[in-house]
């Protein structure tokens, strides 16, 4: 077992003496980075993000970025990150280095005043910068506005907005920060972060981090795992650490032992069968919406809501059933695809429908020892599908009301309805009610009435500072109606 170290801009740094705890984010201030800023210590203002070399969707390596707050230092090890210092070309000595051009575009278009969320805001903008299939939609990427067939938060150079989700500004507002995102070119051939990419990146390493009677540790292999998990039921398993990264820095909370998941290969499989879809329970947000591509839709209507993109860049289907949050964005759409969760034990694997699994407020039928391997969404799918996210804001916010669709509706009735709803009880459940109510009636005014009348009955809504049981009730008897104006749009009576 080799000594813990990270690779940060190109040179390898060791992780002692850090605490196993020790987020990516205090490990890099302490070495002199601090253009990695803290803002809110929970991975919604995107000040602290840097970039990753992760396993790429269409070439070796992707430049992921992520929020250093959350990562605990540990779980890079043997990893290679670039934090914004990294970026700019060192030139000779005494000569100033040259401004990467994502750097370039901020600076000229007036893209900071403070400053202080500018780093996460670069490093953020450079992995969307450096993402593969980005191309442009025009000539020119020297105008900023969208051209025709694009909308806003598309730029003319392919660039999304979406990547820049996670990343919040103070002062000096947002319209030179987009301009400088739609401004920025393509990279030449001699960028060495492009050349990186073509490079297959850092195989994860089996991690063995102890220090002042705590450990991190990442086995090499799934059986490892469940092994140790037989042995420290204790243990806190952790993949992106979007959930336990925030535990940490908030709640000052410590754990004697964790387990890093995040890299298993056996958890990091997506496979598509003539019956199901199998889903890995360690592969990211954003690596399961790329690798789908579309072809479950109701989860491709999820992942662009789900938090931002850079909390989707580490967050993992496994993560955010494991907590058991009744709030959770995933297990709504999760409910209405009739889902099921693959546990994994030393002694074996058991299947459990997603409808059985969770027993109480954040609480399940997973028994000490266990594991999330895998979630498997049954085929064929449903063809009428919609995920309804009701928050205070639209992006990068947690839910007060979550409500997915996934029905059959054939010559004018629905056949078959499964929905699963978020928000409004202990634990996120299906409207059976409303399902049987539904199934074998005309898809008709009078019916979607009747049954968004019931669907408004569903659950225990609490009042609580996200909003109130009342208007948690009226939003899911509104979602209804919205799906049946969506279904008949357009189609005369």
């Amino acid at each position: 077992m080799t000594a813990a170290r990270i690779t940060v801009n190109g040179k390898e740094a060791p992780l002692s003496p850090a605490a196993p705890h020790t987020t990516t984010l205090d490990f890099l201030r302490e070495r002199g980075l601090t253009g990695t800023k803290e803002g809110c210590a929970e991975g919604e203002c995107g000040a602290c993000s840097v970039l990753v070399a992760r396993p790429g969707v269409d070439k070796p390596t992707d430049w992921v970025a992520v929020n250093a707050c959350l990562v605990p230092a540990a779980a890079l090890d043997g990893q290679e990150i670039i934090t914004s210092e990294g970026l700019a070309t060192v030139g000779e000595p005494g000569t100033p280095p040259t401004l990467h051009p994502v750097q370039e575009e901020m600076a000229v278009r007036g893209g900071s005043q403070c400053g202080y969320c500018t780093p996460g805001f670069i490093c953020s903008m450079a992995a969307e910068y450096y993402r593969p299939d980005r191309c442009a939609h025009a000539t020119s990427t020297d105008s900023a506005e969208p051209t025709e067939g694009m909308d806003a938060e598309h730029g003319p150079n392919g660039f999304d907005l979406h990547a820049l989700s996670g990343n919040l500004c103070r002062c000096t507002g947002y319209r030179p920060i987009r301009d400088a995102a739609f401004a920025v070119g393509t990279p030449t051939d001699e960028d060495r972060l492009a050349q990186r990419r073509e490079q297959s990146p850092p195989a994860p390493a089996a991690t063995e981090y102890t220090q002042d009677d705590r450990a991190f540790l990442r086995p090499g292999t799934l059986a490892d795992v469940l092994r140790l998990l037989r042995e420290r039921p204790d243990a806190v398993v952790v993949a992106g650490s979007t959930d336990w990264g925030v535990e940490v820095n908030i709640r000052a909370r410590r754990a004697d032992c964790v387990v890093a998941v995040d890299r298993l290969s056996e958890l990091r499989e997506l496979r598509v069968a003539s019956d199901h879809v199998e889903i890995g329970a360690a592969l990211t947000l954003t690596e399961i919406e790329r690798r789908l591509d579309g072809r479950v839709p109701l989860l491709g209507e999820l992942f662009p809501q789900f938090a931002s993109r850079l909390i989707r860049n580490s967050a993992t289907l496994g993560g955010n059933l494991g907590t058991g949050s009744p709030i959770g964005d995933s297990p709504p759409a999760l409910l209405a695809l009739e889902a099921s969760v693959v546990l994994a034990a030393a002694d074996g694997e058991r299947e459990v429908p997603l409808s059985d699994y969770f027993t109480g407020y954040r609480q399940s039928v997973r028994r000490p020892g266990e594991l999330i391997r895998a979630v498997r969404v049954p085929l064929p799918l449903a063809p009428v599908v919609a995920f309804h996210k009701i928050a205070k804001r639209r992006f990068d916010d947690i839910s007060s009301v979550a409500v997915a669709f996934a029905l059959d509706i054939e010559d004018g009735f629905v056949r078959k309805a499964r929905i699963g709803l978020g928000g409004v009880a202990a634990t996120p459940i299906r409207a059976r009610t409303v399902e049987t109510a539904l199934e074998g009636e005309p898809w008709v005014p009078e019916t979607v009435e009747a049954a968004a009348q019931a669907l408004r009955a569903q659950g225990t809504p609490m009042n609580d500072h996200r909003a109130s049981a009342a208007y948690r009730s009226a939003m899911l008897g509104q979602s209804l109606l919205k799906l049946y104006a969506q279904t008949t749009e357009g189609v005369s009576s």
